[in-house]
């Protein structure tokens, strides 16, 4: 398995295949509009600006499990990261990240290769998720993580 074998949900409700990725670098982050770390959204474009010519896909996944920080509807979503942060990587429909609900794409994030610890838990919001041109995960980056000073995508 690998995150090309999953599905999920856009915010405009097509579902789409994380396999059209195949052959891209990845960074998988759960989102929310209404967290301290909702500015990371700026440094989200700004890093997949800069590197998506290079192979480099931004997925953001809002997700509502964290302080209820993603309340809105996936159309105030949508809009909310237009016009705060001028968003153009991809975002999909709010989702579970943890617990009997969460979406396999995560379940198997999390299963791949767990977290500090060995935890098998997201924390908070904006935990990110590196995923190799192989469709491999490569590092689980604690919110706080800085990982936009990257300069080159391998």
């Amino acid at each position: 398995m690998s995150v090309y074998d999953y599905t999920a949900r856009r915010l405009d409700g097509h579902e789409e295949s994380l396999g059209q990725y195949r052959g891209r670098v990845l960074l998988i982050v759960n989102t929310a509009s209404h967290c301290g770390f909702t500015p990371q959204y700026a440094g989200l474009e700004a890093l997949y600006d800069k590197l998506e010519d290079s192979g480099l896909t931004v997925l953001g996944f809002p997700c509502n499990q964290f302080g209820a920080q993603e309340p809105g509807s996936e159309s105030e979503i949508g809009a909310f990261c237009q016009k705060n942060y001028g968003v153009t990587f991809p975002v999909f429909a709010k989702i579970e990240v943890n617990g009997p609900h969460a979406h396999p794409l995560y379940k198997y994030l999390k299963d791949a290769k767990p977290g500090l610890l060995g935890s098998e838990n997201i924390k908070w919001n904006f935990t990110k998720f590196l995923i190799d041109r192989n469709g491999d995960r490569k590092t689980w980056k604690r919110p706080s993580g800085n990982c936009f000073r990257t300069s080159k995508i391998g």
